[in-house]
């Protein structure tokens, strides 16, 4: 995840993006008629010149069930890797099959990986199947985060972070959390601050560690996927950058 063309965002800024779009995604599905978003994507994600973020390109979003009914039936479209899998199993579209699709961009947040990859290593091309194992141990999340980030991030807030996208990616709908519990659990992260002794090591390191991942960081094997920004639409006559791979 970077900025312009080369320099990543920082643990703060991708939080910030997370939370905006969460805050769309709570609107939409606690609207009196919900709306089901239903291709939630990182490149679907628009920026302005502050970061700030807003939902964009509605063209697949579909009004929720009605009547007392659980889901909507419809054709299946989106995008895999980070569609629903019961949408993608039945066509049985869910308000928190939106809250799975989140997920997995959270999860791109966390590491700077591609949700699907067909160049990284077989076992690894789908990113929610390889890294979702290492989310809630320390040891093992501390391997798959982002290495740009230069360990400039709380462990408590990413472990908070792994936390949540497991719930997002549970199997049934039913089980995960709305958007609403995801928006406040993401603004509790965002208090919490990195501590002093990373901060002073990240600054020591910073040569050696831009040296690792040009001679081959193993982020780099799983084939790295920095998501970029890319002017895109204006809005209110700010120049808006469009997340994408």
């Amino acid at each position: 995840m970077a900025k312009g063309s080369a320099e990543p965002l920082p643990w703060n800024t991708r939080l910030k993006i997370a939370i905006d779009a969460a805050k769309d995604l709570t609107f939409l599905h606690s609207s009196e008629k919900s709306v089901i978003y239903r291709d939630f994507k990182a490149s679907n994600i628009l920026l302005d010149g502050s970061y700030n973020a807003k939902l964009s390109d509605f063209g697949l979003a579909k009004l929720g069930p009605i009547d007392g009914n659980s889901h909507v039936t419809t054709r299946i479209m989106g995008t895999y890797g980070y569609a629903a899998p019961e949408y993608v199993a039945t066509g049985h579209l869910y308000v928190k099959s939106d809250v799975y699709g989140f997920g997995v961009v959270l999860l791109e947040m966390l590491t700077g990986l591609r949700a699907l990859d067909t160049n990284r290593p077989s076992g690894e091309h789908v990113l929610v199947d390889f890294a979702r194992p290492s989310l809630t141990d320390k040891r093992r999340l501390k391997k798959i985060m982002d290495p740009r980030l230069e360990e400039q991030y709380p462990i408590k807030g990413a472990l908070l972070a792994g936390q949540i996208i497991i719930k997002c990616l549970e199997a049934e709908p039913k089980n995960r959390p709305s958007m609403e519990e995801v928006l406040e659990t993401l603004q509790n992260i965002s208090v919490i601050e990195i501590e002093p002794k990373k901060k002073a090591k990240a600054r020591g390191n910073y040569n050696n560690n831009s040296n690792d991942n040009q001679r081959g960081h193993p982020h780099n094997r799983r084939s790295q996927s920095p998501l970029h920004s890319k002017h895109g639409d204006h809005n209110n006559g700010t120049r808006a950058r469009r997340y994408h791979y």
